[in-house]
């Protein structure tokens, strides 16, 4: 071979290895796995990592979502208040009786503002009477109410109409006069009740 063409080989050699060496340097071992580019080097990424990139996520409980029917749940779950019943306010005097076999109680009501008389009676008199029913307010005022009473041995009971309280109910009160039906003209008093003791008295 002549000394041109040695030194076209030598030249040529040369050059393949200055370009072999760098890739033979960067060369990874066969064992090791390729990550791509932007991967982290801590380790492979964990089943939730992947979902979150696509911007799914793992799913959310169903404790941990809120929305109408949890809102709902919770309206239901809260009942409101029953509403209180107003207060009746009662005053009655003692029960009382005649020899004759009548009885009664009388007794001045109050509810909502409103006042009015009652009387509770049995006749046992074998006789037909009536109940002359008073409710006396403050300034005078009066309600006078008469229930027949029929001749059974039955309970009944007599009120006047209820009409708008002016003042307290303490402020009122009742009497019942059981009278029956005499000679002539004359309707004889058989008993008198009344909503508190001092108007109460038999005859």
């Amino acid at each position: 071979m002549s000394p041109v063409n040695l030194r076209v080989v030598g030249l040529g050699t040369a050059v393949t290895v200055a370009v072999l060496l760098p890739l033979v340097a960067t060369a990874r071992p066969a064992g090791d796995p390729v990550r791509p580019t932007g991967a982290s080097a801590e380790g492979d990424a964990k089943p939730g990592d992947l979902l979150r990139g696509l911007g799914l996520g793992p799913r959310t409980p169903d404790s941990a979502v809120s929305g109408p029917s949890s809102a709902a749940s919770a309206a239901a779950s809260v009942v409101p208040a029953a509403p209180t019943a107003p207060e009746r306010v009662t005053r009655c005097g003692p029960e009382l009786a005649s020899p004759e076999g009548a009885e009664a109680q009388t007794c001045v009501l109050g509810e909502e503002g409103e006042v009015w008389a009652r009387t509770y009676y049995r006749n046992a008199t074998s006789r037909r009477f009536d109940a002359f029913l008073t409710l006396m307010g403050p300034g005078g005022r009066t309600v006078r109410v008469n229930c027949p009473v029929p001749a059974q041995d039955e309970p009944g009971t007599c009120e006047t109409p209820r009409e708008r309280a002016r003042g307290a109910v303490m402020a009122y009160t009742a009497v019942a006069e059981l009278a029956g039906a005499g000679e002539g003209d004359t309707t004889p008093l058989l008993l008198r009740s009344g909503s508190n003791t001092a108007d109460g008295e038999g005859s």
